[in-house]
């Protein structure tokens, strides 16, 4: 029977959920998904000071929004700490541990001293050596104690998924930490219980903690627990190649969701930031991904975060959206527009599918709805400047006036019907049709460009844009007027 493969997220509640943790959740979920087998979530907060309830629900909001559901938890270190005292207390015994007593602001000052000598420091070993009346000295005076991890003196060498065959001398690690003086376990010491205790084949996780990968295998050999396989992710990196950070913009990934992207889109592009489906595919489904994801297709290569090829490939995402898929997701852009009200959304449904259908092309984001589809829903618009210096001009105001009686002609106002009547005053007045077009389109829209200009004037309807054309043209009489 083929062993279920277990993987796990673990983020820390202690800062916002970046786009590089929600890479890592990502990853093992893919795997759990692919192999039918389990994604567990686990909270790591046992730094008590830093962590807050706000930041776990950051964390589990920014999951759902991806899609990413867990099969068990979310568990909290906070609340397992008499299991970590137990494979504590269990090393003391076997004499891989031992208490620690030297006052950790000393040890660092030792450690600055060396370095500004350019000297390596390690931690020299001197509570192991204590004599048991200096020990029992020291419990006596209730001295603060550490519980740190005699590491053994060996070659310690595993096989990376990613990354392949690794080695490191154990003299190169000093004895850590494993047990805070306050009983907290250490990151290494309750990353090892826990990954043990929840049954985890596969830890994937970000290179950057590739140098606790054998600080931890040297737990897991102490402890006499097998190992599961390890497999670290390459780094997420800017465009200028530096480390993905708040300066290269939205570093939290829900910051994303306020910016107009989809979360489908989102997840096939993180999906793409280390791995490949081997082909020339980008934009997939997640059942897709899923079906194609594997550990190893993913580079060992750093990332980079393209901002640009992002929002391409949400536009890709928009616009292969249902019209009324696009409309119920543009639900609270709408409202934080003021375009319309919750009751109008509803009253305007299929007016507003349709605008949702002619504009969704030229949407990068949902957020670039408002500035796209502004003059379908207001009158009131401002006219792009650039556009006012090319068509507020004598010849286009005057085809303007001349084209009026055409439009108010048409009885079946429909794109088709305006179309024709476009084309039929061009040739009348032999002149090229887009000679008419621009202007027309300018007067009715305040725009240069959009989509099908005869389909965006039958949805505004036939009132509304006679009465924009003879503003334009009446603004343009006033303007005359007061140079005179």
């Amino acid at each position: 029977m083929t062993k279920e493969m277990r993987v796990r997220i673990a983020p820390s509640p202690t800062g916002f959920f970046h786009v590089g943790s929600a890479r890592t959740a990502l990853y093992n979920w893919l795997f759990a998904r692919h192999h039918g087998g389990k994604f567990i979530l686990r909270v790591e907060d046992t730094d008590v000071v830093r962590s807050s309830e706000k930041m776990i629900s950051v964390i589990l909001d920014g999951l759902k929004w991806l899609g990413i559901d867990w099969d068990e938890g979310p568990f909290f270190q906070s609340e397992r700490i008499s299991i970590y005292e137990k494979y504590v207390q269990s090393l003391l015994d076997d004499g891989r541990a031992y208490h620690c007593y030297c006052d950790p602001e000393d040890l660092e000052r030792e450690k600055q001293a060396a370095y500004k000598r350019k000297e390596d420091w390690q931690y020299d070993r001197r509570c192991l050596h204590l004599s048991p009346a200096e020990r029992s000295d020291k419990e006596k005076q209730k001295i603060p104690r550490v519980v740190r991890f005699l590491v053994p003196d060996e070659t310690v060498s595993f096989n990376d998924i990613v990354h392949h065959e690794i080695k490191r001398e154990a003299r190169d690690i000093e004895d850590l930490v494993i047990m805070r003086s306050n009983g907290i376990p250490t990151y290494n010491l309750a990353c090892v219980v826990d990954d043990h205790e929840m049954g985890i084949t596969h830890v994937i996780r970000a290179v950057d903690h590739i140098t606790n990968t054998p600080k931890q295998i040297l737990l897991y050999n102490a402890l006499g627990l097998p190992l599961p396989e390890f497999a670290h992710l390459p780094l997420i990196l800017g465009e200028d190649k530096s480390k993905l950070s708040k300066r290269h913009g939205a570093a939290s990934l829900m910051s994303y969701k306020e910016k107009g992207y989809i979360s489908g889109a989102v997840l096939n592009y993180l999906a793409l930031l280390g791995w490949s489906p081997g082909d020339d595919r980008e934009v997939m489904s997640t059942d897709d991904i899923i079906k194609s994801f594997s550990l190893d297709r993913i580079s060992s290569s750093n990332a980079v975060f393209d901002e640009q090829k992002l929002e391409w490939m949400n536009g890709q995402y928009i616009y292969a959206m249902s019209d009324e898929d696009l409309c119920e997701q543009l639900r609270p852009a709408i409202l934080k527009s003021g375009f319309l009200s919750a009751d109008e959304i509803e009253e305007k449904k299929g007016y507003l599918t349709k605008v949702c259908g002619l504009v969704k092309l030229r949407l990068k984001t949902l957020v670039d709805f408002r500035e796209a589809a502004a003059y379908f829903f207001v009158d009131d618009f401002d006219f792009d400047e650039d556009g006012l210096s090319k068509h507020h001009t004598t010849e286009t105001l005057t085809l303007l006036r001349a084209f009026l009686p055409h439009l108010e002609k048409i009885d079946k106002y429909t794109a088709q019907e305006i179309e024709e009547s476009v084309r039929d005053f061009a040739d009348a007045s032999k002149i090229k049709a887009r000679q008419i077009i621009h202007p027309l389109r300018f007067s009715v829209t305040g725009k240069q460009g959009g989509p099908g200009l005869f389909e965006t004037m039958e949805i505004i309807g036939k009132e509304k844009c006679l009465m924009r054309i003879r503003r334009f043209i009446d603004g343009f009489k006033r303007q005359e007027e007061k140079k005179t």
